[in-house]
């Protein structure tokens, strides 16, 4: 499986967890509830990005450099971190509220640039075997087992 295509499923899952909070959230009033799904999208959207920024943005570099769409890609990756980070620190419910959702607005922003731009480069910088190379080194960090392969 290649890189782009395990990233795609993984924006498929993260669909699903930001309509599911389009829906929810303005109707929370409740602070804790409100942290409490901005804790779940926290723990998966780190180890997202991590993997992005190790298994496909850094092989990128040789290929477009350290500015560009890369630049931009880290620079919203750090956007919708700092954004996560203030979380925990927030006392007033409908302020946690709409923060959770402008980093689900960014966030869906930053998918639609890698699905229409980046990865479509990536396919062009690195190849189909350079793709699958990375996919398989996603699935042992992953820990879970591709084309008939273990994971680890």
């Amino acid at each position: 499986m290649k890189i782009t295509d395990a990233f795609l499923g993984e924006h498929g899952v993260f669909y699903a967890q930001f309509r599911h909070l389009e829906e929810v959230v303005p109707q929370l009033r409740d602070l804790a509830q409100i942290k409490a799904q901005a804790a779940l999208l926290t723990a998966a959207l780190e180890t997202h990005a991590h993997l992005e920024d190790d298994l496909l943005f850094a092989p990128l570099e040789p290929h477009l450099g350290q500015g560009g769409p890369l630049a931009v890609m880290r620079m919203e990756h750090q956007q919708i971190e700092e954004g996560l980070g203030m979380m925990p620190g927030l006392t007033d419910a409908a302020a946690a509220g709409q923060l959770l959702l402008q980093i689900v607005a960014v966030a869906r922003g930053h998918f639609a640039k890698e699905e229409q731009v980046l990865y479509p480069m990536a396919h062009q910088a690195l190849g189909e075997e350079g793709l699958r190379e990375l996919g398989a080194r996603w699935a042992v960090q992953r820990e879970v087992v591709i084309e008939g392969r273990g994971c680890c």
